[in-house]
């Protein structure tokens, strides 16, 4: 069973923000969160906000289909940024110029599963 949830048009620029997915994909959903939470990068906010999403949209599901629900067994199987449109804006310059800056847009998407712990030895 898995779940998605995606924030878009977030004003982070989509390298910064895949720096901090990158921390996060394939990682247990609580793990993930607890590391979005004392990350230093600010794009770590809106990333913990979507991934608390999909567990939400997760625990919702399970719900409504009558089906076991356990966070401890969530993963973070799927996570990406997408870019979003760009602003662009101009900053004046020396002798009447402008110079363009680029105010960068995400769109961006995390998929949720629950996956079942295996029991017994591992070797």
């Amino acid at each position: 069973m898995e779940a998605r949830a995606s924030a878009r048009y977030v004003r982070v620029a989509p390298m910064k923000a895949r720096r901090v997915v990158d921390l996060v994909r394939g990682k247990p959903a609580q793990d993930a969160v607890t590391i979005l939470r004392f990350a230093p990068q600010a794009a770590s906010r809106p990333v913990r906000k979507v991934v608390e999403s999909a567990m939400a949209n997760l625990r919702v599901k399970a719900e409504k289909d009558g089906a076991d629900f356990n966070e401890a067994d969530l993963v973070v199987v799927k996570a990406y940024v997408d870019e979003g449109p760009t602003l662009k804006r101009f900053r004046a310059r020396a002798r009447g110029q402008g110079s363009r800056i680029f105010k960068r847009t995400s769109h961006i998407t995390v998929v949720v599963e629950q996956t079942e712990k295996k029991k017994g030895r591992t070797r």
